[in-house]
This record gives C-alpha cells, sequence and structure tokens, in this order.
C-alpha cells in the first residue's frame, strides 16, 4: 500500500472548505492507501497560541477529523507533538536546509508581509518541517492544493539532498496527490475567493456552526443590487453563493436559481433561505457527530493513544534508520 500524508493546522474550527476540499476525500482514501492524517499543532506555533488556546483547538481537530468520517481503525489519526521523532527528523534536516532557498519560499514572504514584526525562526524554516511530517512516515502521496505545491518540491529537494550527501537511496520522492479529478471549489461568502479562516469568521461556515449561524451567515452574505441585463455574467460575490449551492444542493435547485437570475427575476432573499436550508440538510450529519463525540472523553484520548502509537511505530523506525546512516551511533 502507498502512504499517503496529511495534516491540518490546529488554529481554529474546521470549515466547509476542509471538508469538501479534503476531508471527504481522506474518508476514501483510508480504503485504499496506508493513511497518516495529523493535527499540525506544532506549526501553529509559529503564532505563538496561548496554551489553553493551543490545547483546545487541537482537541475540537481531532473530533472533528473523526466526525467526518476518518476511521482510526484504517488511518493513523495523531497529533504531530505526540510524535517527537518528526522534531529530531526537523533539527538533521534544518541542517542540509540553505537561507537562500528558505527566503525564497512564496509562504515565507507572504507570512513576513503580512505579519513584519513577527519573522520568526519558524516561519523560516516551515516548509522543512512540512517536508519531515512527510519524509518520516516516506509518504508518497500528499492530497494538496496549488498553494502547497511549492512546498512538496521542497520536500523531495531535501530528501534527495539526504540521498546525495550520504550516498543512499532512502527517501522517496512525495507527489501531490487528487483522489478525484472534479476538484471541489468551496468559495466564502465574503465574495474574497475560496473560504477560510483568514477572511474572518463572516466567510466560514464552521462543521460545528449551528443551524441558527449557518442561516444567519448566509442571510448576510455579499450580492449585489440584481442583474439589469438578460444573461449577464454574475459578479464574484454572487456567482460564489452560486458555486455553493452547487456543493449542498441539487442540481434542480441551482438550475432554478440560474434560470431566474438569467431572466432577471431572481429575488436574493429567497435565493439565501434556500442555501441556508440546503447547507443546514447538507451539514447535518457531521455537526451531530461532533456534538456526539465531543462529549465522549474517553474516546477521543483512546484515539489519540492509539494513533501517536502507531505513528511513532513508523517514525522510530525512520529515526533509527536515519542515525545509522548519518553515524550518529552509540560508541559503547
Amino acid at each position: 500500500m502507498e502512504t499517503v500524508v496529511s495534516g491540518i493546522r490546529s488554529t481554529g474550527k474546521l470549515h466547509l472548505g476542509n471538508y469538501y476540499g479534503a476531508l471527504s476525500n481522506f474518508v476514501k482514501m483510508q480504503d485504499e492507501y496506508n493513511c497518516f492524517f495529523f493535527i499540525a499543532d506544532l506549526h501553529s506555533l509559529t503564532t505563538h497560541p496561548t496554551p489553553q488556546d493551543l490545547n483546545s483547538m487541537v482537541r475540537n481537530v481531532v473530533v472533528e477529523y473523526l466526525a467526518a468520517g476518518l476511521d482510526p481503525e484504517k488511518s493513523t489519526i495523531y497529533v504531530q507533538s505526540d510524535v517527537p521523532e518528526v522534531a529530531e527528523l526537523y533539527l538533521y534536516m534544518n541542517m542540509n536546509a540553505y537561507l537562500g532557498e528558505l527566503e525564497r519560499a512564496t509562504s515565507f514572504k507572504d507570512k513576513v508581509r503580512a505579519n513584519p514584526n513577527n519573522v520568526n525562526a519558524g516561519l523560516l524554516t516551515y516548509p522543512v518541517l512540512m517536508a519531515c511530517d512527510i519524509l518520516i512516515h516516506h509518504g508518497v502521496k500528499v492530497p494538496v492544493g496549488k498553494d502547497q505545491e511549492q512546498h512538496l518540491e521542497m520536500t523531495r529537494t531535501f530528501g534527495n539532498r539526504f540521498n546525495r550527501l550520504y550516498n543512499v537511496d532512502y527517501f522517496q520522492e512525495a507527489f501531490a496527490f487528487a483522489y478525484t479529478d472534479k476538484l471541489v471549489k468551496v468559495p466564502g461568502l465574503s465574495g474574497q475567493g475560496k473560504m477560510g479562516k483568514s477572511n474572518g469568521d463572516a466567510d466560514c461556515i464552521y462543521l460545528s456552526d449551528t443551524e441558527q449561524a449557518i442561516r444567519k451567515k448566509i442571510m448576510r452574505a455579499v450580492t449585489d443590487n440584481g442583474p439589469t441585463e438578460l444573461n449577464q455574467t454574475k459578479p464574484e460575490a454572487v456567482q460564489n453563493l452560486f458555486d455553493l449551492m452547487k456543493v449542498v444542493s441539487t442540481t434542480d435547485t441551482v438550475e432554478h436559481f440560474d434560470e431566474l437570475y438569467n431572466k432577471c427575476e431572481i429575488r436574493y432573499g429567497d435565493f439565501k433561505k434556500q442555501l441556508a436550508e440546503d447547507m443546514v440538510l447538507a451539514t447535518a450529519d457531521v455537526r451531530s457527530r461532533i456534538e456526539s463525540i465531543g462529549q465522549d472523553d474517553e474516546y477521543i484520548k483512546k484515539v489519540v493513544k492509539m494513533g501517536a502509537e502507531k505513528a511513532a511505530a513508523s517514525a522510530q523506525k525512520t529515526i533509527k534508520e536515519v542515525r545509522e546512516i548519518i553515524g550518529l551511533k552509540k560508541l559503547f
């Protein structure tokens, strides 16, 4: 079985974009691949969350992973910091990562522009830690979007550099992997492209949002004054809502409102009410499981412990072999 590795940072609740863009595919992957799905709490430290917030966010992601359908018997679900071997490999790989290539990373330059007063070493070496998350388990398939392809390229660079430096054929190359050719676009409610926490809570429908919260957010979503010409092109904010409807509603429903728009007869209030009810229905099962699993501390503890043990077994083997390759052996 080929190995799939993917993780989500513990920086808050998961939203529809995480679910339809990633988690729903993870659920399918776990039946066909050797899957490692982790909660990236070490990555979250670059933004200095409080201990209480970090702990609670990690727990939230574990619960939402399980509620979305990830099965701890089929996949290895673990918290990144529960596997210290990841940090050890991070140290070794940092010795072979160069300042120039790290400074040129698009993600680093973006973070510097966005947070000029928090340019820490963790941000600079972020791609190295991402690489180690994959290399520690010898992952070859990584389900990521276009914005992460540079990180995967750097993962291949670090693995190949290690192989050349020590004259071994140890680390395999990892490549981006889409389980389906049909990539689901999940736009946000603010009219600013894909759904994301960086645009604020009002932009996201969270998996744990109540029915009332979903309706409220949808009704406040950005639109315009309505079409003025037959069959005119929809502005981005309106197209975003139609794209959201394509994700959660029936084809007939989408076609009905599309026809009303093209005839300049659409009433956004009716459109949003339909979208909100379809959204409530589409997320009902996951929302219910989040509430149920979230109350079961013993089950969460069992899942995290089992995942840590399974991930550690894989990681310890890698670290033992890497130490031998490097020459870090006990003298006596």
